[in-house]
């Protein structure tokens, strides 16, 4: 805003505004985030904030101190966010390294796997979660998003089906 008199009030122009600031936001959000191409994305961000309210922000007395603000404060956030999904990354990749128990089936039982995938998707599903992760009826539905008594039917087809298709020694 540049101000004329005490009653006149210019609100500058935003495309003159962005030019003026596009430079600065970028070199804030990189110092702040680490990242070239977050910097970037942060920088535009703001001035996209800027620009939805402009009739607004256009009027304060310092409209670059606002759009600073805004980057800084999306650039922690940004910052949070990656601390998060690295520590959530790296907790992933060390249960990938554990070895996976597979319950009751034998690892060597590709036959029986070979069966549960040819089961319709939902009981190959629940047989799977059962026979895995060993989750009840309940947690199954859970995950699943069905009911409990949708879960019991297809864990129960699923059973026998595969009593059908397999002999008992393959389910020891």
């Amino acid at each position: 805003m540049v101000c004329l008199g005490p009653e006149v009030e210019v609100v500058i122009d935003f495309d003159r505004f962005f030019e003026a600031q596009l430079r600065s936001l970028v070199g804030l959000a990189y110092a702040l985030s680490g990242s070239r191409t977050t910097a970037e994305d942060l920088a535009q961000d703001a001035l996209f904030a800027a620009f939805r309210d402009w009739s607004r922000v256009g009027r304060m007395d310092d409209p670059g101190a606002w759009v600073r603000r805004v980057v800084a404060n999306r650039a922690v956030s940004a910052v949070r966010r990656r601390v998060v999904e690295l520590k959530s990354s790296a907790r992933f990749r060390q249960r990938m390294d554990e070895p996976v128990s597979i319950g009751v089936m034998a690892a060597d039982s590709e036959h029986v796997w070979a069966e549960v995938r040819k089961l319709p998707k939902r009981q190959a599903q629940v047989i799977t979660l059962r026979t895995l992760d060993m989750s009840s009826v309940a947690e199954i539905a859970a995950v699943l998003g069905i009911s409990p008594e949708s879960a019991s039917t297809h864990l129960r087809r699923a059973r026998q089906t595969l009593a059908r298709r397999l002999t008992q020694g393959d389910l020891q």
